[in-house]
């Protein structure tokens, strides 16, 4: 061993520059490449918790186009109401959703995709708030998307509940869940009881949605699962108050 230690020695003090370089390449490179991983590893997840954003809440756009100013709007400008940090919070919106229930639409394809994708966020709650046309308001309604607006009234004060009453939107749901549990996007296929409440707002045409120049109503729904109640009348207060 101490032959073998001192040819090494020897060896090393006749390299030079770069044939020591290659030399540790050729004979290390092993655990070099180990220590390199665990560096990388450990310095993402020390800078994705510093970078991590906190979401405070997740809406959507249905068969509804926006502007970046009104998507802007819609999400930084919410934050800018609650006062929260942008650097360490976010209110996550989805756009281009589209739903359909004609078979022959052209854009078919694209609404099963929006489907899952709604689907899928909403079984991992992460879908709080949709906003959308009264076609789209209609077809999720009926299938028991949405949360009772009446029952988020019952502990909100005098004005909020003032504020809402007018713009509330009664519906029927003719299906809460198929027979997984999961609000679907399609017709029943089996008897349901109907139940019949509050399930969206009527968004007025002033403020932010008056900017917007839409042709056509816009309503709000409260997906039905929602663990961010409390954020979702936040948000509600800001898009009636946004001026």
């Amino acid at each position: 061993m101490q032959t073998t230690d001192s040819t090494i020695k020897n060896h090393w003090k006749n390299l030079h520059g770069k044939q020591k370089i290659q030399y540790i390449l050729d004979y290390y490179k092993l655990p070099i490449a180990v220590c390199l991983i665990f560096l990388y590893i450990i310095g993402y997840m020390v800078y994705g918790h510093f970078t991590r954003k906190d979401t405070l809440l997740y809406a959507g756009l249905v068969n509804v186009s926006a502007g970046e100013p009104l998507v802007s709007e819609l999400s930084r400008g919410f934050l800018d109401f609650m006062d929260a940090n942008p650097s360490r919070t976010e209110l996550k919106l989805y756009t281009g959703l589209y739903l359909t229930e004609d078979p022959d639409d052209p854009n078919r394809e694209y609404a099963y995709a929006s489907r899952i994708k709604i689907l899928a966020s909403i079984d991992s709650e992460q879908l709080d708030i949709l906003l959308m046309n009264q076609k789209t308001f209609n077809l999720l309604s009926h299938n028991g998307y949405f949360y009772n607006l009446d029952e988020l009234l019952q502990n909100q004060d005098v004005e909020t509940a003032a504020e809402w009453i007018p713009y509330l939107v009664t519906n029927t749901a003719i299906q809460e869940n198929d027979t997984d549990g999961t609000p679907t996007v399609q017709p029943p296929s089996r008897e349901a009881i109907p139940k019949t409440c509050s399930m969206g707002l009527l968004l007025p045409q002033k403020g932010l949605f008056e900017k917007a120049g839409f042709d056509g109503d816009v309503y709000l729904g409260v997906i039905n699962n929602t663990p961010r109640t409390d954020m979702v009348i936040e948000y509600i207060k800001y898009l009636y108050c946004g001026e």
